[in-house]
């Protein structure tokens, strides 16, 4: 099938981008969840979508989609099912699934007796800050959804984050507020995270100066490991909830790692966004292959990546709400799918997970949009226009057409004898550096009332893309491999850093005398 593929990727590539889009125009979009996208511009046609889909099909995409909402083990480098999707679902289901679901209720009623008051700082005044502390899956997401919806926080909260183990992360977080009126919200799902722990260390020794030993009362804790945060707690008191086993970290915005934003955000907001992410898995669990568009925006990568030879992909949120999601994806999507070698230990067969990294329109035609026009390399890139309607119109109408006409300019490009025409008073050299050569691909999506339920189904659908892709090129996205021989050997240079031991490796030596 693949050698099928790749012959119809080669024929296509010879054909303009513009030509092969107008016929598609209108007959290539999917909808899902009040989302829409369109996939026009893409080296395809009729034949090639067909051949496309027919893989989906043989390589079992419907199989997966009922295996991961069975709750079979999907992650077999831990045995384990992946069961993200129930902690949205809203109505009981059973077994393990039903016990994740409601792992985040507590976090949910908690976060509702902090907002009312009820419950308060051992002062007996209510909290002011909320301090959340995690790095990776357990800082991204929270981010995310904090900057997203911050016109809708809880009036006198103020929210802080802090993930990098460099100091003044955490300084620049304390900077102004009173350890009295703070709760700190600790996240690590294996409660064993360096980063993580060093912060939460800083932050006790900060409370403690201030408050006594009473000030264990002001940590929140969400681990999959109590005994080790009870152990880090030394015998004092602190919040504790549950972050599920069959929850990876980096799929983990729906459950109690979020709890900072659930008390941050308005009452009915956090539950909202799990709304919209369910109402995306019906879609998922439900539609066709051929109307999927997780299935299809998996296939498209496949597509792009495997067979057209793509090495990146672009993703342009025209959204300011949704500035931060492509730093979000790309732990979602590099850290799931950045893997050569599948769970049999044998390499794949495929280029897999592009690299993905991005911006916010219109703030990034200011800066790498030339490139991405005029470079050397012609990049795949996905743009995502989702306003609020309701402001301002003549900045809603700006931001559309800036979207619109920079996916049309980077398919269709500009050609000598339209410079000329539009600009006949040009030197020829001058002509000759306006050319744009186009055949630029791009999808186009877009929601017409973005709001916390369309972030919601957004989130679901990038991570339902995520799981299907890696099954498509064989692999597993709940493992992180290449993340842990890092970890490990920081820890082995932490000792020759301090003249303890020395570094094999004659590089890193000579770095640190020079450091030294």
């Amino acid at each position: 099938m693949s050698s099928q593929l790749q012959a119809l990727a080669a024929a296509l590539k010879s054909r303009p981008l513009k030509q092969l889009a107008a016929a598609r125009a209108g007959r290539s979009v999917l909808t899902a969840a009040g989302w829409s996208a369109d996939l026009s511009r893409h080296f395809l046609d009729e034949s090639a979508e067909a051949a496309l889909l027919a893989h989906g099909k043989a390589t079992g995409l419907d199989d997966a989609a009922a295996r991961l909402f069975n709750a079979d083990i999907v992650n077999p480098s831990e045995g384990r099912p992946a069961l993200h999707w129930a902690l949205r679902a809203q109505a009981p289901l059973s077994g393990e699934a039903e016990t994740v679901r409601q792992s985040v209720l507590p976090a949910l009623e908690f976060a509702a007796k902090v907002q009312s008051g009820e419950v308060q700082c051992i002062a007996g005044t209510p909290y002011r800050t909320v301090l959340h502390i995690g790095i990776g899956g357990s800082d991204f997401g929270p981010r995310l959804i904090a900057d997203a919806f911050a016109d809708r926080a809880t009036p006198g909260i103020d929210l802080r984050f802090c993930a990098n183990v460099d100091p003044w992360d955490l300084d620049r977080a304390l900077n102004g507020i009173d350890p009295a009126t703070t709760l700190v919200v600790g996240v690590s799902k294996s409660f064993g995270t360096e980063e993580t722990l060093y912060n939460l260390g800083r932050a006790r020794s900060w409370m403690e100066a201030e408050l006594g030993e009473a000030a264990g009362n002001q940590f929140a804790l969400v681990t999959a490991n109590p005994a080790k945060a009870k152990d880090w707690l030394a015998g004092g008191d602190a919040y504790l909830f549950d972050m599920p086993l069959s929850v990876g970290g980096r799929f983990s915005l729906w459950s109690a790692a979020s709890l900072a934003c659930m008390i941050y955000l308005q009452d009915g907001t956090f539950q909202s966004i799990l709304e919209g992410a369910s109402m995306m898995d019906d879609h998922v669990r439900n539609t066709p292959l051929e109307s999927n568009m997780a299935m299809r925006l998996a296939l498209l990568d496949f597509w792009n990546t495997s067979i057209v030879g793509q090495k990146m992909r672009v993703q342009l949120a025209y959204a300011n709400r949704l500035r931060m999601l492509p730093t979000y994806l790309q732990q979602l999507e590099m850290e799931s799918n950045g893997k050569s070698v599948g769970p049999d230990g044998k390499p794949v067969p495929y280029a897999t997970a592009p690299a993905l990294w991005g911006g916010e329109g219109s703030v990034g035609q200011h800066s790498y949009h030339q490139w991405l026009h005029q470079g050397s390399q012609d990049v795949p890139c996905e743009f995502i226009l989702a306003p609020d309607l309701g402001r301002d119109a003549e900045g809603i109408i700006a931001l559309t057409s800036h979207a619109l006409a920079q996916a049309e300019v980077l398919a269709n490009g500009r050609s000598l004898d339209e410079v000329k025409r539009e600009e006949p008073d040009l030197a020829d050299a001058v002509a000759q550096q306006k050319v744009h050569a186009g055949g630029r691909a791009s999808t186009f999506m877009y929601h017409k009332d973005f709001g916390p339920e369309a972030f919601g189904s957004l989130v679901s659908l990038f991570e339902h893309r995520t799981y299907f892709a890696g099954h498509l090129w064989g692999l597993n996205p709940f493992d992180q491999w290449g993340v842990e021989r890092g970890k490990t050997m920081a820890g082995r240079l932490k000792g020759a850093i301090q003249g303890n031991s020395a570094a094999e490796d004659p590089v890193t030596a000579a770095l640190l005398r020079e450091l030294g």
